[in-house]
């Protein structure tokens, strides 16, 4: 499934990390089902294993206050270089913030208290056999479009096809395994897949945006522009100024207002997004009122920078609220499609360089834990030595794996204790040795080549320069030279997009249900497809096979067992030298804003938030 953030769900319109993937579907023509099929029961809700937790009939979900007043603002803030489309679909250009989230519905709503659960939205039930090789969407006779049109199974046929088409790479590697959509009446669609193994596919296709046919008749999908798009969702655009603001109203006739996945949700009358170029300067535009709420990622912020009266006397709140999703894997990402990274010892090396204990106490206020996994924070994180079914999972793969995946626990090296940086950065140069290198007149060469050991770390935050700096002046140490190229955010995602990088920070995150997605993560198949989030050029056929696996996982315990056998094969594969990760959202609003006493396990979620009247 995809990952969840602290707002809006679904594909990041935000993120300068496109959402990109794999291609290889072709639409079929409608066509009559097999008259041999399964007999299925419409059901109100799906899990992605055992039962929903939300009976038939649930009146709203307990993370939410069902008697939340609307009304009110909420102002954001993005800080980016702007925006230049309202197409949040497509691989071009960059999307305004909150757009998909906003302006289209979906044909199931995710529940945020549970792994993997959905629940009718677009659609008012479910069909799928026990061997989920196929589902059919019965679609709610309210659902509208925003121009009051009726929402059609021919609609939902439409935007399978554009987006796998026409839309991100993304769509086409998610949705891979469909292999027939078929119209079979104005409120009813059926996806045929071509395998039963991909238990995930009747939720993830539930998470499709739902798109007009009849807007984009006579319309070029592919073209972007600033021209406000129609959707189903909440909210319309109401105003924008061209790269720097966009105003969402809210909707008072929303077709789905009194469903129960909608109590208690989209409060505001009006979400408003400002966009700033700096981040300091977004801060101090936070605490003098230009916008009501702030989620920092900075712990020499959070240490610092929220005190003041308004913070004494509570006219703004400083919380952090914990959660319990995983945390996934920020880092160092190795662009292993370069020859400078394509040998594991090299970039196993280059992690010794990294003090993360140094750089936790001086930088960070002693905020953050060290990540030691794909999927921190969470169950499917490998741990110690590989034993019972996860050992026999690898196993398969025993003769193709470095011996230390079966005798080694991975864990990222350590200047505390009996480690010292010296020591690391002496483990470095014995590994570097061991991989053709050499010092000649202080600069690392290549023994045979001689070509030098050097490489660029593309940035396009400012205020990442005080950790990528040590790092770089650990490196030098070891006769590598390393130089640091800040970029604005817009170059920024089209290099990334187009791999044109040595080295990114990168935050790669991970659901508690994990799927399809990681296809686009680590599968061959995502390599050389401009756009994936493949950024490390993973390419090898046991990562490809412990995919499939994930995918193909028949229940829960299945699943965390072949997880941990991926993730401890992708960290002994060093493609990311680990950063840290923290447990709780870091959050500051205006006291005009109130929260849901409950938090779900997936953490803070602005559309669960009111304005006080």
């Amino acid at each position: 499934m995809t990952t969840t953030r602290i707002v809006p769900r679904l594909v990041s319109t935000l993120s300068f990390l496109a959402l990109l993937g794999l291609p290889g579907f072709v639409p079929a023509a409608d066509a009559s089902p097999d008259s041999s099929s399964e007999q299925t029961e419409a059901v109100h809700g799906l899990a992605m294993h055992g039962e929903p937790r939300y009976p038939e009939g649930f009146s709203h979900f307990d993370y939410v206050n069902k008697d939340a007043p609307k009304g009110g603002a909420l102002k954001m803030a993005v800080v980016a270089n702007g925006f230049d489309s309202f197409n949040p679909f497509s691989v071009r250009g960059v999307a305004a913030a909150g757009i998909s989230n906003y302006l289209y519905d979906t044909l199931l709503e995710y529940s945020a208290d549970e792994p993997f659960s959905m629940y009718g939205l677009i659609a008012e039930s479910v069909e799928t056999p026990e061997d989920r090789s196929y589902v059919t969407f019965n679609l709610r006779p309210s659902a509208r479009f925003q121009d009051g049109e009726p929402i059609t199974a021919q609609d939902v046929k439409f935007s399978f096809e554009i987006l796998t088409t026409k839309g991100h790479p993304f769509y086409r590697n998610y949705y891979a395994d469909v292999s027939k959509v078929t119209v079979e009446s104005p409120r009813r669609v059926r996806f045929d897949f071509q395998q039963s193994s991909n238990r995930e596919l009747p939720l993830i296709l539930g998470q499709m945006p739902i798109l007009p046919a009849h807007y984009w008749a006579d319309r070029d999908f592919d073209k972007n522009g600033l021209t406000p798009p129609m959707g189903s969702g909440a909210y319309r655009i109401s105003d924008f100024e061209a790269g720097r603001s966009v105003v969402y109203e809210r909707l008072e006739d929303y077709w789905a207002k009194d469903l129960a996945v909608r109590k208690g949700r989209f409060n505001f009358d009006e979400i408003r997004y400002d966009y700033y170029t700096d981040d300091t300067v977004a801060l101090e535009a936070f605490k003098a009122g230009s916008f009501d709420f702030r989620l920092e990622s900075s712990a020499k912020n959070w240490a610092t920078a929220y005190t003041g009266d308004k913070f004494d006397n509570g006219t703004i709140t400083k919380e952090a609220i914990e959660h319990h999703r995983p945390t996934g894997m920020q880092g160092f990402v190795f662009n292993t499609r370069k020859q400078v990274f394509s040998d594991p010892k090299v970039r196993e090396a280059l992690s010794y360089a990294f003090d993360f204990e140094w750089t936790n106490k001086n930088l960070f206020y002693g905020q953050y834990a060290r990540t030691n996994s794909y999927f921190e924070n969470s169950e499917l994180a490998s741990t110690g030595l590989p034993e019972g079914r996860e050992l026999e999972i690898l196993n398969q793969f025993r003769d193709q794996l470095s011996e230390r995946v079966f005798t080694e626990p991975f864990e990222a090296p350590s200047t505390s204790g009996r480690h010292g940086l010296r020591q690391n950065l002496r483990t470095a140069m014995e590994l570097l040795r061991s991989a053709g290198y050499e010092i000649r007149d202080g600069k690392m060469v290549h023994s045979e080549t001689g070509k030098p050991l050097s490489f660029e770390i593309l940035l396009f935050q400012k205020t990442f320069e005080r950790v990528v700096l040590p790092f770089k002046n650990n490196l030098a140490r070891l006769g590598i030279d390393v130089s640091v190229r800040l970029v604005d955010s817009n170059q920024y995602v089209q290099r990334v997009r187009q791999f044109d990088y040595d080295m990114i920070t990168q935050a790669i995150g991970q659901s508690d249900s994990p799927g399809n997605e990681q296809r686009e993560y680590w599968h061959s198949s995502t390599v050389d497809v401009n756009g994936s989030r493949n950024y490390a050029g993973v390419n090898d056929p046991v990562v490809d096979k412990l995919v499939r696996l994930v995918i193909q996982a028949p229940d829960r315990e299945e699943l965390v067992q072949r997880t941990r056998a991926l993730d401890r094969v992708l960290l002994n594969g060093h493609y990311v030298v680990p950063h840290w990760h923290l447990a709780k959202d870091r959050v500051a609003y205006w006291s005009h804003l109130k929260h849901p006493e409950e938090t779900p396990k997936n953490g803070t979620d602005l559309d669960n938030w009111w304005a006080e009247p």
